[in-house]
């Protein structure tokens, strides 16, 4: 029996007779499905004796200090089992708070494995063998590249798409990296992370559209080197009726997305956000898996990033990078699954001559060390960077962006 602990399944009032007699509710129950969320606010599911707990998208609880990775690392369990695609998203410490839950102890503390972690940076070779000796032996790792695992798969193409920048980009963009150079004489310690930061996001925002920064309501595509550039792409997938999927960190950008693209399409889209209600969710998603659904979906990263089924779409356009390749490559893969039966082709937007460019190659880079121990402690920290470093990173090259 399948018993669902959460409101969009099961309403209110048998949940709370469940909490208040779960020997009695759950008896007969073989299987409880539930979320992160629900298990952090009902503390009962901790004082049950489980046979199995088993995580999916276990990345969920990579920060050992948040509620929900307390909550599930106190329930009792004979046997403990996470499912992640991506068992390191921004450093190796996400890997301790894993194991902190499957095998509490294997790793030492989080002191501990941190000084272990800087031993292993300094050594010349093989700089993470001893990590893989350790936890290999609990590690079932299964590849989509492996045919004996997915026979049929089709391939996926990845590549960057350079977009320019419009004049007024230029002009706000120079005016940014010039407002922080100023700063940056002043500023120390925390006020000057709160700067780097606040810049960096300004010149993200600038990057994508003037608009996003000055709040105007405007978006008019000729205003901005990635709308002309995605109109430009989308205009031939309508033309071959292909379905794409289009990702972005910000959701204040989805909307004026979506009205660019129904345009070049010549028919609505869909969206889906953080506050997109769980049932919308499942309605959205049955919409454009239908083969005569909305040929364009456009998502947050954070909010449709994972735990989708969108195999419609065989194209993957990344609006704007999170800097992050695990967090990408997550999005990538809602088309990117088992069911897929076409080769899916992801674009990355990537503004030429700008910092953009410049943190496309440090991930680049971070993934090619990838496989060193799934992933590594390669996190680029731009806040700490020297002066002259930052601005170097953040710096306009005109006739690249013009080009």
């Amino acid at each position: 029996k399948l018993t669902f602990l959460h409101p969009a399944e099961t309403d209110r009032q048998t949940l709370a007779n469940i909490a208040q007699s779960p020997d009695q509710h759950l008896g007969d129950t073989d299987l409880a499905v539930t979320t992160y969320s629900m298990l952090a606010r009902q503390d009962w599911l901790m004082q049950l004796d489980w046979r199995f707990v088993i995580l999916d998208e276990a990345q969920a609880i990579k920060n050992p200090s948040t509620r929900q990775s307390k909550a599930v690392k106190k329930l009792p369990a004979h046997a403990r089992i996470a499912l992640t695609g991506t068992p390191v998203e921004n450093r190796l410490g996400d890997l301790w708070s894993l194991f902190d839950f499957l095998n509490p102890g294997l790793l030492g503390s989080a002191g501990v494995f941190k000084s272990f972690i800087k031993s292993l940076q300094l050594r010349e070779e093989n700089r993470f063998a001893p990590l893989r000796q350790l936890v290999g032996p609990y590690i079932l790792r299964r590849l989509k590249t492996d045919r004996s695992v997915i026979a049929d798969l089709p391939e996926k193409i990845e590549t960057v798409r350079y977009c320019n920048l419009t004049k007024t980009q230029v002009k706000l963009y120079e005016l940014a990296v010039r407002q922080m150079r100023s700063a940056l004489e002043t500023a120390d310690g925390m006020a000057r992370r709160g700067l780097v930061l606040e810049t960096l996001m300004r010149l993200k925002q600038i990057c994508n559209h003037p608009s996003q920064l000055s709040g105007d309501g405007g978006y008019s595509p000729s205003d901005s080197g990635k709308f002309l550039r995605l109109g430009e792409l989308c205009e031939e997938l309508a033309q071959r009726q292909e379905k794409a999927l289009i990702f972005t960190q910000f959701r204040e950008i989805i909307d004026p997305l979506a009205d660019h693209l129904t345009a070049v399409f010549g028919r609505a889209g869909l969206v889906l956000h953080g506050g997109t209600s769980v049932k919308r969710r499942k309605g959205v998603v049955a919409q454009f898996q239908d083969e005569g659904g909305p040929p364009f979906f456009i998502l947050s990263l954070k909010a449709g990033g994972t735990g989708l089924n969108l195999t419609a779409a065989s194209h993957v356009i990344h609006f704007d990078r999170w800097w992050n390749p695990a967090v990408e490559n997550q999005a990538t893969d809602r088309a990117f699954r088992i069911g897929q039966k076409r080769n899916v082709l992801v674009h990355r937007f990537v503004t030429s001559g700008t910092i953009e460019e410049r943190i496309d190659e440090l991930i680049a880079e971070k993934r090619q060390m990838a496989d060193e121990i799934l992933a590594t402690d390669g996190e680029v920290k731009l806040t700490e960077l020297p002066d002259d470093e930052l601005m170097q990173l953040v710096r306009l090259d005109v006739t690249r962006a013009m080009m």
